[in-house]
């Protein structure tokens, strides 16, 4: 009996073994060679090279090849198809409704990113208390502390959370122990959370109380800039964002229209909302902290991330459903 096929559209970098041995004992792997979408469209049609595919490997990277998992891409992939197993937490790439409507089940890896995902953050909180940014500049500049602004210890600090899931909850660990009181809005209270981490029942209610609140939720139709000029008024004087969620999440007008009024005293980013690209405004501003979404770029996440796809996927062949569903497909 011939094994069943799987293709991997994206860029294996670091679970090389795992992809033979483990993946490749089970299934027929085939690997995304079409250089235009609509060769894609091509190969997935009958008689195509990737016809009989029955799972997706998938990365953020293809878009380079084949654009956006979007309704088009979704609605001229092969009957065979049952599964497309996502690398990433996050997911605002792939249109599930569309891959819902075809009978077709969307995974990612929520878990293998909380830690390395946290870490950026803690760093971003802590960064942007302390201004490292502007110290940093000032030294490799030779002008020592001279114009620095003032910066602020993490003790005694309000975080505020929103979204407590795995991410928001590794976070929440690291800022204890700088002796931050942790407050959290979610849809619900976390039954896992540490009893000493304060559920808040409103957004409102978190960021008048927060001197430095974190994002820590999924771009989706309902969350696309629903933090923006309201939210932001409603913050401290003087308070910081930090977002490592997703860029698109918050209104990047009101963002800057806050930093510069002076709303907020610094940002910490990871995330914008028309990547690779960064608006001039904020690269200007030295009290922000910025990076290149360097949220999971580690070697170990990266690979935990890889070597997770490959167990959602053999999961799926053995069961016809892969680990890690989304919740829309719940």
């Amino acid at each position: 009996m011939s094994k069943p096929q799987v293709l991997i559209c994206g860029t294996i970098v670091h679970a090389h073994n795992e992809l033979k041995n483990d993946l490749g004992a089970v299934a027929k792997v085939l690997h995304l060679d079409t250089p235009s979408r609509s060769e894609f469209f091509q190969a997935c049609s009958s008689g195509g090279k990737y016809a009989n595919i029955v799972a997706i490997y998938r990365h953020n990277d293809s878009v380079d090849k084949v654009g956006l998992f979007d309704a088009e891409l979704i609605n001229n992939l092969p009957a065979s198809l049952k599964s497309i197993c996502h690398n990433g937490a996050g997911y605002d790439q792939i249109d599930v409704h569309a891959a819902k409507a075809r009978g077709i089940t969307v995974s990612h890896t929520p878990s293998a990113v909380d830690d390395a995902t946290a870490d950026t953050a803690m760093f971003l909180v802590l960064s942007s208390l302390r201004q490292y940014y502007g110290a940093e500049i000032n030294a490799r500049a030779g002008k020592w502390k001279s114009g620095l602004k003032p910066a602020h210890d993490p003790e005694n600090k309000t975080l505020g959370i929103i979204g407590m899931g795995g991410i928001g909850s590794a976070l929440a660990k690291r800022a204890a122990a700088f002796d931050m009181k942790i407050i959290y809005y979610n849809r619900n209270p976390n039954p896992n959370a540490d009893p000493s981490w304060t559920y808040v029942k409103s957004q409102p209610e978190l960021l008048a109380q927060a001197d430095v609140v974190s994002l820590n939720l999924p771009l989706n139709k309902e969350t696309e800039k629903s933090f923006g000029k309201s939210q932001f008024d409603q913050m401290k004087d003087g308070a910081i964002l930090v977002n490592t969620a997703r860029g698109g999440v918050v209104d990047e007008e009101a963002l800057i229209d806050a930093l510069n009024s002076g709303k907020l005293s610094s940002a910490g980013l990871d995330v914008y909302p028309a990547e690779p690209k960064i608006d001039e405004r904020l690269i200007k501003m030295d009290q922000c902290i910025l990076l290149p979404h360097m949220g999971t770029e580690t070697v170990e996440t990266q690979k935990k991330m890889e070597v997770q796809v490959f167990s959602s996927i053999k999961t799926a062949l053995e069961t016809g459903k892969p680990s890690f569903i989304v919740k829309e497909h719940k």
